[in-house]
């Protein structure tokens, strides 16, 4: 069974970025917030 690829909105890549650039939390704990990869937040 295959699995279905997940689409963001160009507004929750904004939201997810920013926060980033923020500098306030790490990386690994955005990625846990928004359920992603670190490595999908560094690309």
């Amino acid at each position: 069974m295959s699995r279905k690829r997940k689409r963001y909105t160009a507004d929750f890549k904004a939201k997810v970025v920013l926060t980033l650039i923020e500098g306030q939390t790490s990386l690994n704990e955005i990625a846990s917030k928004y359920e992603l990869l670190p490595k999908n937040i560094q690309n």
